[in-house]
């Protein structure tokens, strides 16, 4: 039973390290190139992938200040971390005009 936990342990781990190389931007992986980790995760499954975090993935900030294509301060970094805050959805409940027309209609159906 503990073979069979660690197995999928290691295949969860390992998947984990392949779809982050897939999913992380070219310009961002560093010490070789993305395809190279790619592979090297790939054929050499949990050393690879453990390599892969060492080595090759970006980062903290550097995968934000690549795809932004500059290196700001630290504001900058910031504004570009933060999606942009689309208006929330307001109920009818939170809509003081749809309000005062249901209490229009009200008033006129008694």
């Amino acid at each position: 039973m503990p073979s069979v936990i660690l197995g999928l342990a290691l295949l969860a781990f390992w998947l984990y390290c392949l779809f982050d190389v897939i999913t992380t931007p070219e310009g961002a992986v560093r010490n070789l190139p993305k395809l190279l980790w790619v592979l090297v995760v790939l054929f050499l499954a949990a050393v690879g992938g453990v390599f892969w975090l060492a080595l090759g993935r970006p980062r903290s900030g550097d995968a934000v200040l690549e795809t932004a294509g500059t290196r700001e301060g630290p504001d900058e970094r910031e504004a570009w971390q933060r999606p942009p805050r689309a208006e929330a959805p307001r109920g009818p409940d939170d809509d003081p005009e749809f309000l005062r027309a249901l209490e229009r209609r009200l008033r006129n159906e008694d």
